[in-house]
């Protein structure tokens, strides 16, 4: 039996089933809109798998609470337990939660993403630059630093732009003033609130503007210049005592291919390279 109604009984960011999954994925949820297509694919070389993934794609801070809380999770009236096989998000989040020995190493890292700025198709406010989202009548949604990582990119890059006081006014002045609202899942909640004339503009991964352009939503991004960009590394890791090590490895391997990079590729994700990496000012603090 299915039943899910559109805006009343619907999970978007939980996948697959319980009964007896062989591989269970906690994936920090900036790239839900890539997970079927790799799963698909990986399902497709993996045939044993069909069907027996399991998957969530909510931000990567709250996937380390219920990693601590053993798995347990609820969403409104419905409480489950799973507990994941391997986890994903910035390289450096990842290496800290094998350093506390959460995870078990080795760190895997495999794409990197830039932040851009989603604004409503045709940009009526005019929005050009991080600097004009300071302006006090410009309304944003913006991720909260308590769950999303992201927001050590944005905070990064605000401060390229304008200094401290930039990010100050965006994060701290606006965020009393009740003109930038703090989300909790950001990669649903920005293009949500801009649909809904809630938010005029907020920062978010270009993959995820690139995605929501290419679904036919009426959004558009504005780029922001490599000199004011902050660079992500994206990483998972098997967690410790996963029932099904393994099959981590398996999936963490594979989106090390070719065949994962061409899925990650349409949506703007660029390719992990260690060299490159290390010579660059890439930050792998977290890739939510």
């Amino acid at each position: 039996m299915e039943f899910t109604v559109p805006q009343v009984d619907v999970l978007a960011d939980f996948h697959g089933d319980l009964t007896a999954p062989k591989l269970v994925l906690f994936v920090g949820g900036n790239y839900f809109f890539a997970m079927a297509p790799l799963v698909a694919r990986f399902e497709q070389d993996h045939p044993e798998f069909r069907g027996r993934l399991y998957w969530e794609t909510i931000p990567p801070g709250l996937l380390v609470k219920q990693i601590k809380a053993g798995g347990t999770i609820t969403v409104g009236n419905m409480t489950w337990t799973v507990k994941p096989d391997a986890y994903f998000a910035g390289l450096a989040k990842v290496k800290a939660l094998i350093a506390d020995g959460t995870l078990t190493g080795p760190a895997v890292p495999y794409v990197t993403n830039q932040l851009t700025i989603m604004v409503r198709q045709g940009n009526p406010q005019h929005v050009s630059s991080l600097n004009d989202l300071g302006r006090p009548e410009l309304r944003l949604a913006m991720p909260n630093p308590e769950f999303e990582g992201v927001t050590r990119q944005i905070n990064a890059s605000l401060v390229k732009a304008g200094g401290e006081t930039l990010a100050t006014t965006v994060y701290g002045d606006k965020v009393r003033a009740g003109s930038t609202e703090l989300t909790h899942i950001h990669h649903r909640e920005t293009a949500l609130f801009l649909m809904q004339g809630r938010a005029d503009a907020g920062v978010v991964w270009k993959s995820e503007a690139l995605f929501q352009e290419q679904i036919g939503h009426p959004l558009e991004h504005v780029d922001i210049p490599a000199a004011e960009n902050t660079t992500a590394i994206y990483a998972g890791a098997v967690v410790h005592g996963a029932a099904h090590p393994q099959a981590a490895r398996q999936w963490l391997a594979f989106l090390r291919s070719p065949e994962a990079f061409d899925i990650f590729r349409r949506y703007g994700f660029g390719k992990y390279d260690e060299a490159a990496a290390k010579s660059s000012a890439a930050d792998p603090s977290s890739a939510e």
